[in-house]
């Protein structure tokens, strides 16, 4: 069981599977409950064993902890009282776990997730005071007040962002980068394991080269494979007592060698098997190192950005640690209550001298695991930890180097493993080489800049791979108009012709950019067929000259290229008109308004391509808008009716809808209009969210929604299913809405289905819950168009889109609504709200259609056929099955 706060990941065949990384929140199958465990019964004697094997595990890391943070040669000298202050320091976070934790059975101690950040200001202060001519005296009074401050300012900010619940902060920090630096501290630690057991400092790459010496060879190399021992048995034994038996015993082997090999200490000491002999350190003697005016203060200064990466990654690391414990007790904790308490310890160490530390989540894995969820052990583990500081004992000085330093390295395989190697199974390729660059970076150019240059290729890949995101798919959809059956014919042969369609319908979905731009546009380019000559390539780049695209790009080159010419797909015909559906392009920038959507409305006019785009977005429409890629709302209203009223207006711009079924209704009444010989003055309109209302004859000898029927069946009904029809009358409720009026509400039970006979039904798009459906006034389709945004007011749109239409669809006469929810007697799963003053609608409940069942089965039979016809519409225009 590793003393590293990370654990390992390795899923290896008697290693439980939440042993590993905490972000994989698997759980272990356990033989038990979590409430026996709780329940399991447990005597004072065990209480004093696990704490004491808890105790076992930790001094030995400890020590090596204190020899990795204060790792200059200026603190060689009083290495024994620095080593007591650590473990002081982990008595004074035991204490705060134990008061304020809410498991009883925590453990926490000094952790390695902070090491680097502090021996990086202990070295900092002491290189800069012994460079100014400063004295020992006064690195040690420096570094033992302000490594003590951070922390202390530490737990503080860790308090703060647990009390009022701010830790999603520290997920700002990409984990690529945070493996990176833990695979570092594995290596700092290997490091720092073989310095201790050669009794050289080893700070640089090229120190590894005492190991080329046959003594310091020797003394490294017991050390390097009790470290191996202990990885291995941390890594594959079932029982949790193994390895502080191992701990035990490796020492225990060393003296029993020098006993049969009459070796005695003062030989082995000299032979650098064992630590310098020094006099016993006093407790008194610790409060001593600090001679506050010999403090250099400015050394705050220079340690602060130092200071500020190490509060993200204790504070990440803290989280870890919390997560883990979590899943192996299958329970959920309060992280943030938790990071309080985390915060509590690092303040009450940093008064009190002591370093930062947190959960060691091994530690208080095993002990959950024993059944012994007691204070208590916490107590005496305290109690431990106050005896070795209080002790006359110098550890180093009796202790086997090689076994002081094997602890240090085990962490650093252990980490070494778990981050450059069982982690390549969790990441992709390119998260695993910021991973890499990132530990590299730090071995070349220092911490806090190696964690910054890995933040920065972090977000550069991020970059990278969001260009890649945006994606681009042709769809067969069209309207909920209904037609009579004669222009549904003519839909169907020219508009959605297989081979050789008027009408295409694209789906744009991801960001669209500077870096995505081009491949959005090529991608379109390929869709509908459109190629692009070298005059209007020329052209179009002097156009905009500011702007760096793929087409004024081509410009740069001395030559055009021969197969630029775009013909990616040479037997796709160019349709009349484009429908693109951006409802899920969230993003758009100011360049790739104007080199994709701007210059592919140009090619599209020259053309005689309509090209449209529908379900936008307030922040992109303000983009387009104010780029003048669309035109200002009351232009394009004047646009669109001009066109429908025949008129040519070419102006080589992007026209946007509210929704893609009005887009694409649109569509269809021009291609209507164009290929019909004679009655167009019935299909021209100006208000595209009031169609068809033309289909229902108050003059006609049949009744209104015999024409809906007849149409939307697109059969010749014979007179006797009409007159049928006519006498749906009894079976329905007609009831009219003022504009903005609600229908129904999402979550209401679903009583009956609709049919539109006057006026439209709109239908909001689905919103957060937190967030309030739109008002009545809002809804109605006057409203909506009047709520398009100018440039003007682009700062003031949200990241959230709050202010965006809230239209998902509108529903014309003759539309069908509510029937899926109504006939699988489920909730209602949307809003219909009333777009326009006197909306009418046909209301058929479930008991109306009960009687008609039984009393006119025919027309129950007509009926069914409707709602069938309807779904397969609906079924038609829905992706979500591709």
């Amino acid at each position: 069981m590793s003393n590293s706060s990370y654990g390992a990941i390795s899923n290896d065949e008697g290693k439980s599977p939440s042993d590993g990384l905490p972000l994989l929140l698997k759980k272990e199958d356990n033989d038990k409950s979590a409430a026996e465990e709780e329940d399991r019964g447990y005597t004072f004697l065990h209480i004093v064993i696990y704490a004491v094997i808890n105790v076992i595990i930790a001094v030995p890391g400890l020590i090596g902890y204190a020899s990795v943070i204060f790792n200059h040669p200026s603190f060689q000298p009083h290495m024994a009282e620095l080593a007591k202050l650590v473990i002081f320091s982990s008595f004074v976070h035991q204490l705060a776990f134990t008061l304020f934790s809410s498991l009883s059975f925590a453990i926490g101690t000094v952790q390695d997730a902070g090491l680097i950040f502090l021996s990086a200001m202990a070295n900092t202060i002491a290189n800069e005071i012994i460079n100014d001519g400063g004295t020992i005296e006064e690195v040690i009074s420096t570094t033992l007040v302000v490594l003590p401050l951070g922390t202390a300012a530490l737990g503080l900010v860790l308090m703060l962002l647990g009390k009022f619940r701010l830790l999603d902060i520290v997920s700002y920090l990409p984990m690529p980068v945070i493996g990176g630096y833990l695979a570092f501290i594995g290596y700092f630690c290997l490091e720092a394991g073989v310095a201790l057991c050669i009794g050289k400092s080893m700070t640089t790459i090229s120190d590894w080269a005492y190991l080329l010496e046959p003594r310091s060879l020797l003394l490294a190399t017991p050390g390097l494979l009790a470290a191996l021992i202990l990885t291995i048995i941390s890594r594959k034994a079932k029982n949790d007592a193994v390895l502080p038996t191992a701990m035990v015993a490796i020492p225990a082997l060393f003296y029993l060698v020098l006993y049969f090999c009459s070796v005695t200490l003062d030989e082995a000491r000299d032979s650098g098997w064992i630590g310098e002999e020094t006099p016993p350190v006093a407790p008194k003697e610790l409060i001593h190192l600090v001679d506050f005016n010999l403090v250099h203060w400015s050394m705050i200064k220079k340690c602060m950005g130092t200071w500020v990466g190490m509060l993200f990654v204790v504070a990440f690391a803290s989280c870890l640690d919390i997560a883990a414990v979590s899943i192996d007790m299958g329970k959920p904790l309060d992280t943030n209550k938790e990071m309080v308490t985390v915060g509590a310890s690092n303040f009450m160490s940093g008064l009190l001298f002591g370093f930062t530390g947190s959960y060691i989540f091994s530690q208080t894995i095993f002990t959950y695991r024993t059944g012994c969820h007691s204070r208590l052990v916490g107590v005496f583990i305290m109690a431990a930890y106050l005896f070795v500081c209080v002790s006359p004992i110098n550890i180093l000085s009796v202790a086997p180097l090689f076994f002081l330093g094997s602890t240090l390295i085990f962490i650093g395989y252990d980490l070494l493993w778990e981050w450059l190697v069982d982690i390549r199974e969790k990441l992709f390729l390119m998260e695993y080489l910021v991973l890499l660059t990132t530990f590299i970076a730090i071995q070349i150019i220092g911490m806090d800049f190696g964690i910054i240059f890995g933040v920065v290729v972090a977000v550069i890949d991020h970059v990278a791979s969001t260009t890649r995101i945006s994606s681009l798919q042709r769809v067969m959809k069209r309207s909920r108009a209904v037609w009579s059956n004669d222009h549904w014919q003519l839909l169907q042969l020219h508009g959605y012709h297989p081979s050789n369609p008027k009408i295409v319908t694209l789906e744009l979905s991801g960001p669209v950019f500077f870096g995505s731009s081009q491949k959005v546009m090529d991608e379109i380019m390929d869709e509908i067929g459109l190629s692009v000559s070298e005059d209007e390539v020329k052209k179009m780049s002097m156009a905009s000259p500011h702007t760096s695209t793929h087409i004024s790009g081509l410009r740069r080159n001395n030559s055009f290229p021969k197969n630029r010419r775009v013909q990616v797909k040479p037997k796709v015909m160019m349709p009349r008109y484009v429908v693109i559906d951006i409802s899920e392009m969230h993003l758009l920038d100011a360049s790739a308004a104007t080199s994709c959507f701007g210059q592919l409305a140009k090619l599209c006019e020259k053309r005689g391509i309509f090209l449209f785009a529908a379900g936008v977005l307030p922040r992109v429409e303000c983009m387009l808008r104010s780029h003048e890629v669309s035109l200002k709302f009351e232009e394009e209203v004047e646009w669109k009716q001009s066109i429908l009223l025949n008129e040519d207006k070419r102006n080589g711009k992007l026209i946007l809808f509210e929704t893609l079924f009005e887009a694409l209704e649109f569509s269809e009444r021009l291609l209507i209009q164009s290929k019909s010989r004679h009655g167009h003055e019935n299909l021209i309109r100006s208000d595209v969210s009031q169609l068809n209302s033309h289909l229902i004859d108050s003059n006609s000898s049949h009744h209104k929604l015999t024409y809906i029927f007849t149409n939307i069946l697109r059969e010749e009904l014979s007179e006797d299913e009409k007159s049928l029809i006519d006498g749906i009358g009894p079976y329905y409720e007609e009831t009219t809405f003022r504009g903005g009026e609600p229908i129904f509400q999402k979550d209401t039970h679903p009583d009956a289905f609709y049919i539109v006979l006057k006026g439209a039904v709109a239908v909001p798009r689905d919103r957060k819950r937190s967030e309030k459906i739109a008002s009545p006034k809002v809804l109605s389709s006057s409203n909506l168009m009047e709520m398009s945004l100018s440039s003007s007011n682009l700062m003031a749109i949200g990241d959230d889109d709050t202010s965006s239409s809230l239209i998902s669809s509108f529903h014309n006469v003759g539309g069908i609504f509510g029937y899926c929810d109504f006939l699988l007697k489920r909730q209602r799963t949307f809003h219909a709200y009333a777009s326009g003053d006197a909306t009418a609608v046909a209301r058929f409940t479930s008991q109306s259609l009960e009687t008609m069942k039984r009393d006119d089965w025919p027309l129950y039979v007509i009926v069914q056929n409707l709602l069938l016809q309807a779904s397969l519409m609906d079924l038609a225009n829905c992706t979500c099955h591709n």
